[in-house]
């Protein structure tokens, strides 16, 4: 009797180009396919080893000259909000969470749609279309859910937020969230993640994955803020107790080369 294995993941690198977040960098990435039988385990593995999913893809920031981009988990089991975070909590009791399977609905691509043009107008995502969207929300290999926040009268039903969240193994990993921009004055975003932590507590999990902290970017600062916040970077997750300076790192950080990085990744038993 013949038995076939399963092909190991082949890794690709994307060609540089501008960094989005960095002023005068290039950013590259190291990418694989989920297209596998072994989708599962193979998404686990390479989130614990700071990878983040795309749709059918997951992948890595592998840029030649700096290492600025961090994957960010919080620890669960150590995080207090702050006094600014409680506000935050207090703001939206009104809140109502209700979690679902991956499927799109013409109102979430409408709140979508309005969260871009005010806030990311000029982003990657800003011409998708509601078949891209609809791809985006549903085409998944793993354990994804949405989890939408409402908010709820006799006759109404409101969904001003809305994240898609993959469940791993240890903890919960938020893909993608929008919002209703009306209400940031509520700070809707926060709102998402602290809540994200009292979800993964409930199922006694020990992290919230964050996707990417890029020091020195203002628009991923606030994910710092999130205490004590765990960072990837050489092989290895790294506590970090203080807040950023807002400062990107000083010159040319080097990175071990492509292969080297490869062959230093764990791959699941199949």
């Amino acid at each position: 009797m013949q038995h076939t294995l399963p092909p190991a993941p082949q890794f690709y690198v994307t060609a540089p180009q501008p960094c989005p977040y960095l002023s005068g960098r290039e950013e590259r990435k190291l990418f694989t396919s989920l297209d596998t039988p072994a989708a599962l385990s193979l998404n686990d593995a390479l989130s614990h080893q700071g990878f983040r999913r795309s749709q059918n893809v997951i992948y890595r920031p592998s840029c030649a000259s700096c290492n600025a981009c961090q994957s960010a988990r919080i620890k669960i089991n150590e995080f207090t909000p702050s006094k600014s975070q409680k506000r935050v909590l207090r703001r939206n009791t009104r809140l109502i969470r209700q979690v679902k399977r991956p499927w799109a609905t013409e109102e979430h691509f409408d709140l979508f749609s309005t969260y871009l043009k005010s806030r990311h107008a000029d982003g990657g995502m800003a011409g998708m279309d509601v078949e891209e969207f609809a791809a985006m929300i549903e085409e998944s290999p793993v354990n994804t859910q949405i989890i939408e926040y409402a908010l709820e009268t006799d006759d109404r039903r409101e969904i001003v937020a809305v994240c898609l969240t993959d469940s791993l193994s240890d903890g919960l990993s938020m893909v993608y969230s929008f919002f209703n921009p009306d209400y940031s004055r509520d700070s809707i975003g926060s709102y998402m993640i602290l809540d994200h932590i009292r979800l993964a507590r409930e199922l006694d999990l020990s992290y919230v994955y964050l996707g990417y902290w890029v020091q020195g970017s203002p628009k991923m600062d606030y994910k710092a803020k999130f205490l004590p916040l765990e960072t990837f970077a050489n092989g290895s997750w790294t506590q970090l107790t203080t807040p950023s300076d807002g400062k990107p790192p000083s010159g040319l950080l080097e990175t071990d080369p492509i292969p080297d990085q490869v062959a230093a990744i764990h791959l699941p038993d199949v």
